[in-house]
């Protein structure tokens, strides 16, 4: 089984590049049944299963690497734990460096693992999307995980129009284009929490 994951918030700006690189592959590309796609949000622990059934596992994440924002890096197999405990952005970074360990622990980790990480420019942007340049940035990750998966034997097909599944990976109203159309302007929409609970910065 080849494991394609992808983590983050989408409410949070370029906090959701994984999620939203997972959405693309769904959207444009079909794969035979031995390839999963997974929304993995921020779901921690409760993706251990996912990595415990791969035998290849391919991540999609916003990854702190003091690069300029939109710079890519992969990293892969043994330092993909490490690197994530190192360098932990967000509370789903650190939930899903133990996802990782444990799946060690218990002897079900995935034979090969890639992570393709991109440098955020905005997290602190509730209701926001990618930023341009992380946007562009997820073309080129697709890409290259087109290529991994490829490598994989995962036979990727191009699709010639949007997917007919019953139940596309994420819910309509996130998709990326409703979600960026829907969102109110900031005089109406608080763009970093409700300012009441927050202190003065």
């Amino acid at each position: 089984m080849i494991v394609v994951l992808g983590i983050g918030n989408v409410l949070w700006a370029d906090e959701g590049f994984g999620v939203r690189c997972v959405e693309a592959l769904q959207q444009r590309w079909s794969f035979g049944p031995e390839v999963s796609l997974v929304d993995g949000g921020t779901q921690g622990l409760y993706l251990i299963q996912h990595v415990q059934a791969a035998e290849q596992l391919l991540i999609f994440d916003a990854i702190d690497y003091g690069l300029p924002p939109g710079t890519l890096k992969v990293i892969e197999d043994d330092e993909v734990p490490r690197f994530l405990g190192a360098k932990k952005m967000s509370l789903h970074q650190t939930g899903f460096q133990e996802v990782l360990m444990l799946a060690q622990l218990t002897e079900q980790y995935p034979k090969q693992v890639l992570l393709i990480g991109c440098q955020p420019e905005e997290l602190e942007d509730y209701g926001g999307s990618l930023r341009p340049r992380v946007k562009l940035a997820l073309e080129d990750a697709v890409a290259l995980g087109v290529d991994a998966l490829r490598a994989w034997g995962a036979r990727p097909e191009p699709r010639d129009c949007p997917p007919d599944e019953p139940e596309a990976l994420t819910v309509p109203t996130l998709a990326l284009a409703a979600y960026e159309q829907g969102r109110p302007p900031e005089a109406l929409a608080c763009r970093v929490g409700d300012e009441r609970f927050l202190p003065p910065r």
